[in-house]
């Protein structure tokens, strides 16, 4: 599987993710630069964390018009894997790619720390090598993750299983202390609706090595390898259910749509 990480002015986690790719899960790894538009070749994409043009205007408002975007758009739109990680997030909810807006953290202050993370859905390309409801540690660093959508469109999010990670206490639950930016409904990742784009504030490319304090985040990029995996065993054809672990419509549409 041949991953691309896109490089913006700014971006400072490129080279985190890179290692992740290809040291940690060991799979074929490039990087795309932001005027870069072909994306022929690649089997995912992943918009890495930083301060893409310096977080001039809004996070990701600038990004958002490189060139690259308009690939990754296409991209998406033709089934394929896109990961959006802090700053890759904010730009995939600039781009349209992922509902919603991201605020500054309600404390006003730039948080870097461990989190507890609630998988609230294991039927995703990006969750598939997880349990429901697992609770797992991955590190965050940002000043602005506090997600914010209007009502009905979390209400819709909930609804469609859409909320993939969630921020919980040590007990899984979704606290007011558990949560480090004030995101709606604890809100720490979520899904397009076709399922094949995920935007999550935390970095699972920081916790893909023991000695780096953890590899709960290394299985992120597992679910997508073999989910690919999966897809390519059935000869591009249509995934039942039970081709990815859990088996979902979600994991089946985005098969069917890469074929």
């Amino acid at each position: 599987m041949k991953f691309g990480v896109v490089v913006f002015p700014g971006s400072n986690c490129d080279a985190d993710a890179f290692h992740a790719i290809r040291d940690a899960v060991s799979q074929e790894c490039e990087y795309i630069w932001h005027q870069d538009t072909d994306l022929s070749g690649f089997d995912a994409i992943i918009l890495p964390g930083g301060f893409s043009y310096g977080d001039y205007l809004r996070t990701g408002a600038l990004a958002r018009f490189s060139p690259v975007m308009k690939s990754v758009q296409k991209f998406a739109e033709d089934g394929g894997l896109v990961i959006g990680i802090c700053n890759g997030f904010q730009i995939l909810l600039e781009a349209g790619l992922l509902p919603g807006a991201m605020l500054p953290n309600d404390v006003l202050e730039f948080r870097c720390q461990w989190v507890n993370l609630k998988v609230e859905n294991n039927r995703t390309p990006f969750t598939c090598k997880y349990a429901p409801g697992e609770i797992v540690r991955v590190p965050i660093a940002h000043h602005e993750g506090n997600y914010y959508a209007e009502p009905h469109i979390l209400d819709e999010l909930e609804r469609s299983g859409r909320i993939v990670f969630r921020y919980v206490d040590e007990a899984g639950v979704p606290s007011r202390e558990a949560n480090p930016n004030g995101a709606a409904r604890n809100i720490a990742g979520i899904i397009n609706e076709r399922g094949n784009v995920l935007g999550m504030m935390p970095h699972p490319e920081r916790c893909c090595d023991s000695l780096l304090g953890g590899e709960d985040g290394k299985r992120v990029f597992l679910s997508m390898i073999e989910w690919f995996a999966s897809k390519r065993a059935c000869g591009g054809a249509e995934l039942s259910s039970g081709a990815v672990p859990g088996g979902s419509s979600t994991a089946t549409s985005v098969a069917k749509d890469r074929s």
